[in-house]
């Protein structure tokens, strides 16, 4: 079932004792999410016998980005009679251009607008502060640790964007299920705090998690992050692969020179195969310093979940063969050599 009226609206009743308040996946291929217009530009044209004008419309950025979230609006439109043009996922995108065009009855496909609109543009903003983070990263690792930071119906959406991006792992158990990896993550503060000892839990980590997991420690929590690196290679010796550093705002945040003293005094040792994993409010001005520290790898959360969306407008170029717009903006399907047909 699609809605197409406003009766429609009228008959849908939403269950008095809904769990979770975001739109189940019947609901969007309903066209629930849709913006009310929409609808009602459904029944205007109905009643003007113009059920039948069959249009090409374009989809094009604000601004710069990385296109993507082609694949869910590709199966938005599964049932749809039209034709879909469209940049491929991961491609480059620059201010004002078309990503992607449709072709068919409007009828049929004009109350998708809203959520193809939102699908790309949240995406597209992920996948771009991703790939930020990762050419300020170069060749070491990015993991997105974001889904704390938003709705968790959209976390996996968000961390495979990331993926598109360029990160090389996410935390999300759904998301990595979803993009067929596993999920990356070490433990939190909260099993150091309850064990009392970052040492004890190192020794518990190398026994229960399997060896295919890297055995990262983190050693910020009772002691200065130096010694209580130092604490953990010692005790683990080669089976320590890595030692997280996540020190808090209130002391100052993770700091080059934080990462650089680690690094010599692991080296110092004979630890020198340990690697450096960070995170804590990273950006990438922070990665690209943090790495010439000597940091190894890099934990990026809100600045890849917080990105603001990249503002996507949906435009009809063509009615029945015959160039339009509305003022402002040229009459006519807009040349983009780069668009592929993926419908």
């Amino acid at each position: 079932m699609r809605i197409s009226r406003l009766d429609d609206i009228e008959k849908f009743k939403v269950e008095d004792e809904r769990l979770f308040f975001s739109a189940q996946h019947e609901e969007i291929k309903m066209g629930l999410t849709t913006d009310i217009y929409f609808i009602k530009t459904l029944e205007v044209l109905k009643y003007l016998k113009r059920e039948d004008a069959y249009v090409k419309a374009e989809i094009f950025a604000r601004r710069e980005g990385i296109f993507c979230g082609l694949p869910e609006v590709l199966n938005l439109l599964k049932d749809v009679d039209c034709n879909v043009y469209s940049l491929e996922e991961g491609e480059n995108f620059s201010a004002k251009e078309v990503v992607m065009r449709i072709e068919g009855r409007y009828v049929d496909f004009g109350i998708y607008e809203t959520p193809i609109l939102g699908i790309l543009a949240s995406s597209s903003a992920w996948a771009t502060a991703a790939r930020r983070c990762k050419e300020a990263a170069g060749q070491k690792p990015i993991l997105c640790f974001g889904a704390r930071h938003i709705h968790p119906s959209v976390a996996p959406v968000m961390e495979r964007a990331a993926k598109v991006g360029g990160a090389d792992g996410v935390s999300c158990i759904l998301a990595a299920k979803i993009l067929g990896i596993s999920p990356s993550g070490t433990i939190p503060h909260a099993a150091i705090l309850i064990a009392g000892s970052t040492e004890e839990v190192a020794i518990a980590y190398d026994k229960v998690i399997p060896e295919d997991s890297p055995c990262i420690i983190l050693v910020d929590t009772f002691k200065d992050e130096a010694q209580e690196a130092l604490d953990v290679a010692k005790l683990l010796k080669e089976k320590l692969y890595g030692i997280r550093l996540d020190t808090p705002s209130e002391r100052g945040g993770v700091t080059p020179e934080l990462v650089y003293e680690v690094r010599k005094r692991l080296d110092l040792e004979g630890f020198d195969h340990v690697k450096i994993f960070v995170s804590g409010g990273l950006d990438p001005e922070k990665i690209k310093i943090l790495s010439e520290a000597g940091a190894d790898a890099f934990g990026v959360g809100s600045y890849i979940s917080g990105a603001p969306p990249i503002d996507m407008t949906m435009d009809i170029k063509e009615v029945d063969g015959k160039p339009v717009a509305k003022r402002g903006r040229i009459p006519g399907v807009t040349v983009n050599t780069r668009l592929k047909r993926v419908k």
